[in-house]
């Protein structure tokens, strides 16, 4: 076998082995990783807040409760400002 072959036979095995480990956690756990803050509640639960929300509420803080120019956001979470973004 020519050495080119080799290499593509390789690079389609290391490949499919990383397509693998990538959905280890969809085939045993039956979900994707939860690595969006808005979404995963562990990290809820310890207070983690995206950037963007916590520069709102430091905002809100140094204006004295008023929100300025983010009025339109949401100051319950992320998952506001990112579904607006997706728009």
């Amino acid at each position: 076998m020519s050495s080119t072959l080799i290499v593509i036979l390789i690079s389609i095995g290391a490949v499919g082995l990383f397509a693998l480990g990538l959905s280890l956690t969809l085939i045993f756990k039956g979900h994707h990783i939860e690595s969006e803050i808005s979404e995963n509640k562990n990290m809820q639960k310890l207070g983690i807040k995206c950037a963007a929300q916590q520069m709102r509420e430091e905002e809100c803080e140094i204006r004295k409760g008023t929100l300025g120019e983010h009025s339109e956001c949401d100051p319950g979470g992320c998952a506001s400002c990112a579904s607006r973004n997706k728009q």
